[in-house]
């Protein structure tokens, strides 16, 4: 009777970590002031454009691969894609009755999936139009400032136009794609907020450097 007793007792719910490790919110913030600096700061093409997407380069690759090899809760295993399961969740969360993740919930696992997708489009793209070499593109906008075009000319002809040559199909895929980063972005904002009250705990201390809390304290 005890034993079924036991038996009968549910686990206690997994809850989100108090506190991600330093590969996620590095690669998190990092990719954050990335797109904040080339959608507002940086001129498209310049050089210190195309440096800050070989940095979201860097960080994206850097969190793939911390998703097989770093920390349970890192893991995409921990994660995995589901529509159904995101759908589920957020019709949950507005019910007042959502459950807990030990790692991202499956609506914010689709959301980080998604943005991981735009920002490899976005680099793949950005470096078809301005080519590989930030030192290339360095020189080259140089050139365009002193006014002498006619290096450029020849580089053309040589077949090194970097980004003269980009399709036009290439550049409207860049911008697109940017567009939809920052929407993605603002929803999910929206997403972490709403999260944070109804489930009644702080989202954003455990991707920052202190701890979540909840409104209880705990």
């Amino acid at each position: 009777m005890a034993q079924a007793a036991l038996g009968g007792i549910r686990p206690p719910a997994p809850r989100p970590p108090i506190l991600w490790d330093r590969i996620v919110r590095i690669s998190h913030w990092g990719i954050v002031i990335v797109i904040l600096a080339n959608e507002i700061f940086t001129k498209g093409g310049s050089p210190v454009h195309v440096w800050f997407g070989w940095g979201g380069l860097a960080l994206l690759v850097l969190r793939m691969a911390w998703g097989v090899i770093g920390n349970p809760e890192a893991r995409f295993s921990a994660f995995p894609p589901n529509p159904l399961a995101a759908l589920a969740h957020i019709k949950q969360l507005f019910a007042g009755k959502p459950r807990s993740y030990a790692s991202h919930n499956p609506a914010a696992a689709m959301m980080a999936y998604a943005l991981w997708a735009c920002i490899a489009v976005m680099v793949a793209t950005g470096l078809t139009m301005s080519g590989p070499d930030p030192f290339a593109v360095a020189e080259r906008q140089a050139t365009i400032d002193s006014g002498d075009w006619s290096q450029l000319v020849k580089t053309a002809d040589a077949g090194e136009g970097g980004a003269e040559e980009a399709s036009a199909w290439v550049k409207d895929v860049h911008e697109i794609t940017a567009n939809l980063i920052l929407l993605l972005v603002a929803l999910h904002i929206g997403g972490v907020i709403v999260e944070s009250v109804m489930v009644r705990h702080n989202l954003v201390p455990a991707m920052l450097v202190g701890r979540r809390k909840d409104k209880s304290g705990k």
